[in-house]
């Protein structure tokens, strides 16, 4: 009888690894690297066992195709997140735009004042109330920093004429009352205050010998509710901080070129900055952490 061929024993039955067993294994590896599974890895699996070629290359693929895929529905799962948000502001803050657009191209400052050159300046600042309407979370929050958009459309038509400019600066006073209540007043910090208080004291004694006699006293009540505004928005920071700080100097070159001596370029210098500061402030309200978008 001849005797059977010389070589090595073939695998018993209780030795031989499951396919489940291995895809476990090897499925437990690739989820979580630098783990051991099992003390010991065994010896080399059997050729019988052992997948193709082919498919050991794709299951090494696997999880990185997987782990670039999970990233995908990451971006596209944050898009649709915050993504319809931005499309939704970016459509309510077009009139803005649009609108700014108008004024710089045709309002002409030598023309008489008239309710057409009103309107088109106020344009700007009521599309901004209607942003708020649509993107702005409902709630006091939202209907102060409305009515101090509407306060301050009621100023800029006032400041058309000349003879209105002290009603005009009642409504914007308005105005910065209603955004001191929207901002609030915590955290305090009055570190912050003392060097504005300075600065606006120092400018009012500048603008003082140029003050007609009955503005005297409207204007430093004025400049006290401004540098309040401006102590609330650098205290809150971000878009509310650099609002203020832009209506600031939109407001200082308002009564440097009304009072003192014109300014080159006036109309354009203030208006550009007035327009970014509302559009910025009104930005906090969707921005700010308190408040969620709708």
């Amino acid at each position: 009888m001849a005797r059977p061929p010389v070589g090595p024993r073939p695998p018993a039955l209780n030795d031989t690894p499951s396919l489940a067993a291995v895809a476990t294994v090897s499925m437990l590896r690739w989820t979580l690297p630098g783990v051991r599974v099992g003390p010991n890895p065994g010896p080399p699996l059997p050729a019988s066992i052992r997948p193709p070629h082919v498919i050991s290359r794709l299951l090494r693929a696997a999880p990185k195709a997987t782990g670039k895929w999970y990233w995908w529905l990451g971006v596209t799962r944050t898009w649709d997140q915050h993504g319809q948000q931005i499309l939704q502001v970016a459509r309510w803050l077009s009139p803005f735009f649009l609108t700014c657009t108008g004024y710089f191209l045709l309002w002409i400052p030598e023309d008489p004042p008239s309710l057409l050159g009103a309107l088109v300046k106020c344009l700007p600042v009521l599309s901004l109330a209607a942003f708020l309407w649509g993107c702005g979370p409902r709630g006091r929050y939202t209907t102060l920093y409305q009515g101090a958009l509407l306060c301050s459309a009621v100023g800029d038509a006032c400041l058309i004429w000349p003879d209105a400019f002290l009603w005009g600066m009642i409504a914007f006073a308005a105005a910065h009352v209603l955004y001191l209540a929207a901002l609030g007043f915590h955290p305090l910090r009055l570190a912050v205050l003392l060097p504005i208080l300075l600065f606006s004291g120092l400018h009012y004694s500048v603008l003082l010998p140029s003050l007609p006699s009955d503005m005297t006293v409207p204007l430093a009540i004025y400049s006290l509710l401004l540098a309040s505004m401006l102590w609330r928005g650098l205290v809150q920071g971000g878009s509310a901080g650099l609002g203020a700080l832009l209506f600031t100097i939109s407001d200082i070159m308002v009564a440097w070129d009304t009072f003192s001596q014109p300014l080159p370029h006036a109309r354009l210098m203030i208006m550009t900055t007035y327009y970014a500061a509302q559009a910025l402030i009104s930005l906090s309200a969707i921005s700010c952490p308190r408040f969620k978008m709708n």
